[in-house]
């Protein structure tokens, strides 16, 4: 019997759409869907990380919603040269080292929105995350829901003005 690799199928799109004024939502998932983001100071070092990584590479983050076993984020180029995959990469890199027992898995999820698309369904969808999921009975409450460039308040205040 012959001894052929199986090829895995190209599901990223060419990477020239991550670059520029760019929406993008992402879901990064914990290899094994091991609980690693109930404890909060993890969770707190992986912002920080996150709002460096995001400045270097002048991105805005509309959202992040730290679940146990994964992340969702949208993000949003801010210059013409951003590089929203590249940033995404570098992030799951730096928190790499100091997930000890777990790991990210290999790939990630991502939507690159059009720009037809309204924004604040998607942000609603990623802020009820925790509601769905029977960890909190509002949103505002989870500890794991944050954005680098807005306030939760605010951006709850937005996302029901505008859906």
């Amino acid at each position: 019997m012959e001894n052929k690799k199986i090829k895995e199928k190209k599901h990223r799109l060419d990477r020239k759409e991550y670059i520029g004024y760019k929406r993008i939502s992402f879901t990064l998932c914990i290899k094994d869907r091991k609980n690693l983001f109930s404890n909060k100071e993890i969770l707190n070092n992986f912002v920080l990380i996150l709002q460096d990584v995001l400045k270097k590479h002048k991105i805005k983050n509309w959202i992040y919603v730290f679940m146990p076993d994964h992340l969702h984020l949208v993000l949003e180029g801010l210059e013409t040269d951003s590089d929203i995959y590249k940033a995404v990469v570098e992030f799951k890199q730096k928190t790499g080292i100091i997930m000890h027992k777990f790991k990210w898995q290999k790939d990630f999820y991502d939507h690159i929105h059009r720009e037809e698309e309204n924004i604040y369904n998607s942000l609603c969808y990623i802020i009820n995350n925790p509601v769905r999921k029977n960890l909190v009975k509002k949103p505002e409450d989870y500890f794991g829901l944050g954005s680098i460039d807005f306030k939760i308040k605010e951006l709850i205040e937005m996302i029901n003005n505008n859906r």
